[in-house]
Parts: structure tokens; C-alpha cells; sequence
């Protein structure tokens, strides 16, 4: 399915929201110059709409296959990914000091935002080895990092994440695989992990496995995991004993090979331990919480995909006439429903977009020793995770929408995106998970700093719409949803219940991602307004890109940032609800 980078929009986001030039005058950052970014975002643009997004159907329809414990992945996968290798593109938001090019997160986000939008199942494995050199470049030990870093920055090696086993899911404290020590500061490690994204495949030399299993004697509970580092070939080039006993038949991502890897059914399973003794969830969490982020950006690249994709159908596609009009048939994006969905497609994506990107550069902040950074990074994650996702989804289903019937026919592709959109909602931790974590944790972190000085910010751009005469009308939406929100957090904070803060956590971050959203978009607004009074060509951006901007924010405070008032109730009713009925009537 064709493809384009929305190149001049995200490079616009990068500015206005994300403030790459602000980190560029970072240390850490300097080679975050304007041409720089531009570059990269150009050249992977071509990657994603050249490469990665031709094999696509491709891969959904040829699927990965399992032989014999051995991987293939769908025709023109592996000669794709050595382009990706060749490119250089792994190592993008690397440190120089591992042997990266020392980007900024936020630029690698940007990159691999193309990349799942051409091809998410594909990307996939990008992501999951992006998060395995963060937990090594964090974490591991010296000589650990000298043996596996560079091949994992290369994309010589890849990376996966093992935690999920099948006694073990959401509740990762109850993981029983082990870790005996030998006695030469290797370890034997032994048991089964279920749902590892590309946990086998034919793509890359050797597989880095990151694995969490408990010592001899380990206290229960996640107290008693470590992490360790299991590669598929060990340095002296011998095959480890590890292998794929399974893979999963799945709704959606078919080039991705979801694997049941069994270690150690010799007793001869190598590995070394990643971090201290006990503190695997520590290290795993930073692989976790890049991963949530990247997560929520698959949410963005889909959307932005599927409305893509919707919009060149609308603008082609000819069928009856137009409501109180002519009886001529007309292009379907002249109807004015089917504008609405397209609108609230863009507006939706928009919002998700800046919201990641926000939150991807905050991680930037936060490695930069920023600790506002991290507390906002802290917060943001996952509202990231989980209304990016959430909206992945129903992006997804409006632009099939679009299609009519031709949209539930695999041939158009349209369905593939809702197919694969579906899984980002569960993996990397519920999104019913992240909201228990939204309210649970990060609402009270630093005695509720990052959430007040979010809604200062709101404040902050609420008095510029004011004074603002083409952008005032946006504000008293703004304000409403800020209150409503203000309310709901300080309701919150406030309950006693575990409970009742449970009922209403889902629909509180919809609240809160709704919000900041609308503020985002806003921000954007002014900009481009700002740009278009002074000159647009000194800007460099096209004057239409300009208006459909000032659009979009006022279309989303209009019909979408309502919401968040609606959603005050469902935060704030409690528990009593929905546990008044009892299990038996439940299911009468």
C-alpha cells in the first residue's frame, strides 16, 4: 500500500513541540542541526515509502513461518532489513560513546514513526532492539557492552524483550524460569516465554535475548528477578541451547513472528546477568518504558496510515449525490459525513503525534539531567502509551469506514491496519495497566509537580489564544476541558478507595490525553498563525500546510475537546456500579 512520510508536519511538531533546537543546544545533542534532521528525515522517508511499505501486504498475507524451530521471514524481508542495516538507521538516537550517531530520541521516534506507518509488523523489530540497547547501555556491565553493544547499534544483531511466560502475564512477579550460576559469572538459564516479539527469525546473524528469571533462592515477587542476557550464538560462535518451539497464529502483524522460546531444554542454556542481583525489573523497565513509548507511536503510524490511505480513496471515489443538492454523484470527500470522519482522522492523529513527541523528547530532557524532563516524561508515558493506541484503533475502523463495504474486503488493505492496530492496546502492558499507573504512581510523583505544571502550561497558552483574534474562539473549549480535568485530577488525588480510583482510571487518562491533545494543537495554532501574518515563504512552509493547522486545532477544539466534560462523570461515580451486580447476574 503506498505510503508518504508527512515529512513538513513532523518536522513542524519536532519545532513547535518538541523543541529539537532547544535540545540541539544541548551537548548530548549538537548534531541535531536544522539540515541535519532534515536529512534524516527525507532519506527515511524514501526507506519507509520505498522499502518497507511494498512489503507490507506483502508480509500479511505470506506471514512468518516456523520450521523446525527455524524462522523465515515473508519474501524480501531480509534484503529490506540490510538495507535498513547499511543505512546506518539503527544507531540513530544512540550514544556516540556506544558507537551511535548521539541523535536525540525524539529525531529516532520521528524515523521509526515512517517506518511502522509503511510497515508496522517489520518495524516491529527495530523498536524491540531499540529498547534492548537502552536496558545494555544502562545496565550492563562493561564487558558486556563491548561484546554485544556494537553489533546491536550496527543492526548486525538484533534484540528482544522476554518476559511473558504462561503462568506469568500482567502479573510478572509470579515468572518461574531460573538462573543457576556456574561459577565463572555465567549462569545456566532454563524455562518457557510466550509472546516474544521477534524472538526467531532469518533476518539478522545472532539474536540478543534479554531474559527475566529468578536466582536460586530469589525471594518471591518481583524483588526475587534478575535479568539476563542470552544470545542466540554464543561468542565463540557455538549455537545456544535456546530455541522457537512455537509461534503464534495471530488477528494481525503476520511478519512479525510472535515465538514461544524455550530455554535451556539441555540444561546448557548461557547467560549473563544484566545489572545486580534482584533488580531485573529496574533494567527491564528501561527497556519497558521506551518500549511504551514506541508503543504509542505505533498508535500515531497507523492512524496516520490509515487516514492516508482513506484519503485518497475519498478523493477518487464517486458515489451518490450530495445531501440537498444536485443529483449528479459526487466524489465521496465532497459529503459532508465523510469529511467529518476524515477530519476527526487527522485532527485525532495530530493530537497523538504531538503528545508522543512531547513525551519522547522529555525522555531526551530526562537523559540530559533535566529532572522536570523526567517528571514530565515520568507522566506522560502512559497516557502515550494508551490514548495513542486507543486512537490507532478507532482511526483505523473511521478510514475503513470510509471505504463502505470495499473497506471489509482485505484487497483494499483498509482492514489490514485495523488488524494490526488491535495488538498496541495489549502489549507493553495494558492499557487499562497504564491507567492504574497514570493514577496509582505518577499523578502523586514529586507531590503532584508534573501534573500542575502541565496544566500551568494549558494556562499559560489559554491567556496567548486570548489575545489572539483569530485564535480566541478555540479557548473557551480549551478552558472548559482544562477545568473539567483539573477537577477530575484533584478527585483523584483525593479518593480514598483504591476501588473507586480503579473504576475511573480509563476514562480519566482519555480525559487527560484528550486535554493535552487540544493544548498541543493550540500551541501548533499559534505558530502557524504567527507564521502566516509575518511571511510564510521566510518559513519555508506552504501557506496551506499553514491553514490546515489553524483548522485542525479549532475542528478538534470544537467536536472533540467537548469530551472531556462528558467524561467527568464516568471518572467520578466510583466502584458501587459495577460491582452491584453479582457475577451469576452478570452472566444471566
Amino acid at each position: 500500500m503506498p505510503y508518504t512520510a508527512p515529512i513538513t508536519e513532523q518536522q513542524f511538531v519536532l519545532d513547535t513541540i518538541a523543541d529539537v533546537p532547544g535540545l540541539a543546544a544541548l551537548p548530548q545533542y549538537g548534531n541535531a542541526t536544522p539540515d541535519m534532521v532534515a536529512a534524516i528525515l527525507s532519506e527515511a522517508g524514501k526507506l519507509a515509502s520505498g522499502v518497507f511499505a511494498p512489503l507490507n501486504m506483502v508480509g500479511d498475507q505470506t506471514h512468518a513461518r516456523l520450521a523446525d524451530g527455524v524462522v523465515t521471514l515473508p519474501p524480501g524481508f531480509a534484503d529490506a532489513y540490510r538495507l535498513y542495516v547499511d543505512g546506518g538507521w539503527a544507531g540513530l538516537g544512540v550514544a556516540e560513546a556506544h558507537g551511535g550517531q548521539g541523535l536525540p530520541f525524539v529525531v529516532a521516534v520521528a524515523v521509526q514513526e515512517q517506518l511502522t506507518s509503511a510497515n508496522m509488523a517489520f518495524a516491529l523489530c527495530m523498536m524491540l532492539s531499540q529498547g534492548a540497547i537502552e536496558a545494555l547501555a544502562a545496565h550492563a556491565s562493561p564487558a558486556l557492552q563491548e561484546r554485544y553493544l556494537s553489533k546491536l547499534v550496527s543492526g548486525e544483531w538484533t534484540g528482544t524483550m522476554n518476559l511473558t511466560e504462561p503462568s506469568a502475564g500482567s502479573d510478572v512477579g509470579a515468572l518461574k524460569s531460573r538462573a543457576e550460576p556456574v561459577g565463572d559469572g555465567s549462569y545456566r538459564v532454563k524455562g518457557t516465554k510466550i509472546y516474544i516479539t521477534w524472538g526467531e527469525h532469518d533476518a539478522a546473524d545472532n539474536i540478543v535475548h534479554l531474559v527475566l528469571a529468578r536466582l536460586p533462592d530469589a525471594p518471591a515477587g518481583t524483588k526475587g528477578i534478575s535479568l539476563f542476557l542470552v544470545p542466540k550464538f554464543l561468542p565463540d560462535g557455538a549455537r545456544n541451547d535456546l530455541k522457537c518451539v512455537g509461534m503464534e497464529h495471530k488477528l494481525g502483524i503476520h511478519a512479525s513472528p510472535t515465538c514461544t522460546m524455550s530455554f535451556g531444554d539441555n540444561d546448557n542454556c548461557i547467560g549473563w546477568l544484566v545489572g545486580d542481583e534482584g533488580a531485573g525489573m529496574r533494567a527491564m523497565f528501561t527497556m519497558m518504558n521506551n518500549a511504551r513509548v514506541q508503543v504509542g507511536l505505533q498508535g500515531v503510524a497507523i492512524a496516520e496510515a490509515a487516514t492516508q490511505h482513506a484519503l485518497t480513496y475519498a478523493r477518487s471515489r464517486v458515489q451518490s449525490a450530495k445531501f440537498g443538492g444536485s443529483r449528479d454523484p459526487v466524489r465521496i470527500i465532497e459529503h459532508a459525513d465523510v469529511r467529518r470522519t476524515l477530519m476527526t482522522c487527522r485532527a485525532l492523529t495530530e493530537a497523538t503525534r504531538a503528545l508522543v513527541y512531547l513525551n519522547a523528547a522529555a525522555v531526551d530532557r530526562a537523559h540530559a539531567g533535566d529532572r522536570q524532563g523526567a517528571g514530565l516524561a515520568d507522566l506522560l508515558t502512559p497516557i502515550s502509551k494508551a490514548w495513542a493506541t486507543d486512537v490507532g484503533v478507532e482511526v483505523a475502523s473511521m478510514a475503513l469506514q470510509v471505504f463502505g463495504g470495499m473497506g471489509y474486503v482485505e484487497e483494499t488493505g483498509a482492514v489490514q491496519f485495523l488488524r494490526d492496530a488491535r495488538i498496541a492496546p495489549i502489549y507493553e502492558g495494558t492499557n487499562g495497566i497504564q491507567a492504574l499507573d497514570l493514577v496509582g504512581r505518577k499523578l502523586g510523583m514529586d507531590g503532584g509537580a508534573h501534573w500542575q505544571e502541565v496544566f500551568a502550561q494549558i494556562g499559560d497558552t489559554l491567556g496567548e489564544l486570548g489575545a489572539s483574534a483569530e485564535l480566541r474562539g478555540l479557548a473557551p473549549w480549551l478552558e472548559d476541558a482544562l477545568a473539567a480535568t483539573r477537577a477530575a485530577t484533584v478527585w483523584m488525588t483525593g479518593a480514598n478507595n483504591p476501588d473507586d480510583i480503579a473504576a475511573g482510571a480509563t476514562p480519566y487518562l482519555r480525559m487527560m490525553g484528550i486535554t493535552i491533545g487540544g493544548w498541543l494543537l493550540a500551541k501548533q495554532a499559534l505558530v502557524a498563525s504567527a507564521q502566516l501574518k509575518a511571511a510564510p515563504a521566510d518559513s519555508g512552509l506552504d501557506p496551506k500546510f499553514l491553514n490546515a493547522k489553524i483548522v485542525t486545532a479549532r475542528f478538534f477544539a470544537e467536536q472533540i475537546l467537548p469530551q472531556v466534560g462528558a467524561l467527568s462523570g464516568p471518572v467520578t461515580r466510583g466502584a458501587a456500579t459495577l460491582f452491584a451486580t453479582s457475577e451469576d447476574e452478570l452472566s444471566a
